[in-house]
């Protein structure tokens, strides 16, 4: 287990030898106008490029990331940087020369990335104490990053505590992400349930779709949410109903909440996405249903296209093409009749019939013995 607060550190090196290495990092004065791009000295003479920014105007972004996984913690760079520099992939290395990064192709971007397992960080140099680890090429080129992990403890129960969810794993960005959808018992989302839930007809349905794993780091969109009789998702059996589609509300009763107060909240805005709707059933048997979710993540770079435009949702989609999603399932859910609707179908239903059959029969009898009568007075009337 990694201890509370431990921050482990690598430092990537360069090689020197060739002078063509050298680089001092400086830009011109007049290109400098974005102070987020390049740094002016005070005598406002001189000109450097912010930290991960390159190329003579400062206007390239190495889109340098650190990834600090379960079991690895890496960073990257685009080959784009090191090529600028002339700087070899192969004059990069850790502390341990023959741990090495290598060039990997993402989304059509080529990076060079170093990236080191936990069975590995001590061999390829790790320090576990270090308060930062430095990838260094010469003292003006320096890009910090540090992984902090939090403290893993072991607690127990006399009795298990099992909550009943769907989780599922999705590979983005060199990181296994694991997502998980819940049902909670009402608006706090303290209580999950342990089971399948019973909810009443018209009572609120509160879910909560959440990145467990890694916390915090990956943005959430929830693209579309349906409900089917069939535990598959996409059955044509039996009857569908769709809660949310593109992102954006498709039954009136849907309302997404902020995951701090419990408000009214936004889709694709945090790594937990909270909505509750009004419980329903099918017409047709069976009524109880299934839930089901497509996901997406965003990284937080990508934060305004990650919130759907629920206004627009054409322009949305022509600025987010064939996004990679993943698939939770949630069920069955049960629905309870409330007592009131009970008794509004016993009034309205069954006392009806009740009441046609009753006087069905009294006038069967009153028939009866009236033509019982008849025929006593024809008797009579003959003698």
């Amino acid at each position: 287990m990694i201890p509370l607060g431990l921050k482990l550190s690598v430092a990537l090196v360069l090689l020197f030898g060739f002078a063509r290495h050298h680089v001092a990092g400086i830009c011109r004065v007049e290109h400098c106008t974005n102070s987020t791009t390049c740094v002016l000295s005070a005598d406002q003479r001189r000109c450097k490029c912010a930290s991960g920014y390159y190329a003579d105007q400062c206007d390239q972004n190495a889109d340098i990331k650190v990834l600090c996984g379960k079991d690895f913690m890496a960073i990257r760079a685009k080959e784009d940087y090191f090529r600028y520099h002339n700087v070899p992939l192969e004059s990069l290395h850790l502390p341990n020369k023959s741990c090495r990064p290598q060039r990997k192709v993402i989304d059509g971007v080529p990076y060079y990335m170093a990236k080191i397992s936990k069975d590995e960080y001590r061999i390829c140099g790790g320090k576990p104490l270090m308060v930062r680890g430095n990838i260094i090429r010469n003292p003006v080129i320096k890009m910090d990053f540090t992984c902090v992990y939090p403290s893993i403890r072991t607690v127990s129960l006399p009795f298990p505590v099992i909550h009943f969810s769907s989780e599922m794993v999705m590979y983005m960005d060199e990181l296994d992400a694991k997502i998980q959808m819940m049902l909670y018992t009402d608006q706090s989302y303290s209580k999950a349930y342990r089971s399948a839930p019973t909810i009443e007809l018209r009572d609120k349905v509160y879910v909560e779709v959440a990145v467990t794993e890694p916390a915090d780091f990956f943005l959430l969109r929830v693209e579309k949410c349906w409900a089917t009789q069939s535990p598959q998702p996409n059955t044509t059996e039996g009857l569908v109903y769709t809660l949310l589609q593109n992102g954006c509300v498709s039954d009136e009763t849907v309302s997404f909440l902020n995951v701090s107060d419990g408000q009214s909240g936004h889709n694709g805005e945090s790594s937990t996405v909270r909505y509750s709707f009004a419980m329903f059933r099918f017409t047709a048997e069976p009524h109880d249903f299934y839930l089901h979710c497509t996901v997406e993540l965003c990284v937080p770079e990508d934060h305004l296209s990650c919130k759907p435009n629920c206004n627009s949702i054409s322009k949305r989609e022509a600025v987010r093409a064939d996004p990679s999603l993943g698939l939770l399932s949630y069920g069955p859910i049960r629905v309870e009749m409330p007592e009131r609707l009970q008794s509004s179908i016993l009034v309205t239903v069954v006392l009806p019939v009740v009441g046609i059959w009753i006087m069905g029969l009294f006038l069967i009898i009153l028939i009866t013995v009236v033509k019982a009568g008849s025929k006593r007075l024809a008797l009579q009337e003959e003698r």
